[in-house]
């Protein structure tokens, strides 16, 4: 049964739970320090660099209309912060992809107490590299012409200040597809195949990646919550897929 438009928290929180419990703890654990290497190297950089990025997309405006400046000083604040965000976690799901698709195929088998996948083994895992890379260079080339176009407003003067908005609707839309398109390629499910299913639950799909965008920018909490939110995309596509996700997708 289709769950709620603003259904996404609810998946997180679940999606939590399920990592959580015994069964799933050690397909977390790898993802875990994975996460926790990239985010110490990411605040080290960021603690050296963030004030210069600031500075340089910062509008340089004549001296009477200084007074912009602490109006546009956070805007651009936040403005690197997703910026960073965003590098953080594509860096992060790239190196963990593997074992991201492996965990939701697990949470799924708690979902549905059926195991259509082959048991757990380092060979499997190991096999599953060379597909779940590719589906990631997938995303990135989906990802890095809009990013760079967003990019590229942002050091647009005056036009630039609509930048932050526009790359927070598009990290919210990137969210929804990154975790979920973990469970639709398990299944087998293409990339463009997914994509219009993603856009056919819209609003469903923006109601998860936004809650998942917004604990992702805790730091620490992100650490955490990104095994949760393949846990959460996993019970997306079970409960939204319904039994297509067995009877249709595989090929």
């Amino acid at each position: 049964m289709p769950a709620p438009v603003l259904s996404g928290p609810q998946y997180l929180r679940e999606g939590l739970k399920l990592v959580l419990s015994p069964g799933l703890r050690l397909f977390v654990l790898l993802p875990l320090a994975i996460n926790l290497v990239l985010f110490v190297g990411l605040i080290y950089l960021a603690g050296h660099q963030f004030s210069v990025w600031v500075d340089t997309l910062m509008p340089t405006l004549p001296s009477w209309l200084g007074f912009l400046n602490y109006i546009l000083w956070p805007l651009f604040v936040a403005l690197v912060v997703l910026m960073v965000f965003f590098t953080f976690t594509m860096i992060a799901n790239v190196i963990a992809a593997p074992f991201n698709g492996f965990l939701a195929e697990k949470v799924e088998v708690v979902v549905r107490g059926t195991d259509n996948f082959p048991a757990f083994s380092w060979a499997e895992l190991l096999a599953m590299i060379p597909r779940t890379l590719a589906r990631e260079m997938r995303k990135l080339g989906y990802f890095l012409p809009r990013a760079i176009a967003l990019l590229v407003l942002s050091f647009i003067p005056v036009v630039n200040i609509v930048a932050a908005p526009l790359w927070l609707l598009f990290g919210v839309w990137m969210m929804a597809i990154q975790y979920i398109d973990y469970p639709a390629d398990n299944h087998k499910l293409s990339w463009q195949g997914m994509l219009a299913w993603l856009r056919q639950k819209r609003w469903q799909c923006m109601s998860f990646g936004g809650v998942v965008y917004l604990v992702l920018l805790v730091p620490l909490v992100n650490i955490v919550m990104m095994p949760a939110a393949v846990a959460g995309a996993t019970l997306f596509w079970v409960r939204e897929r319904g039994d297509e996700a067995l009877a249709g997708d595989r090929r």
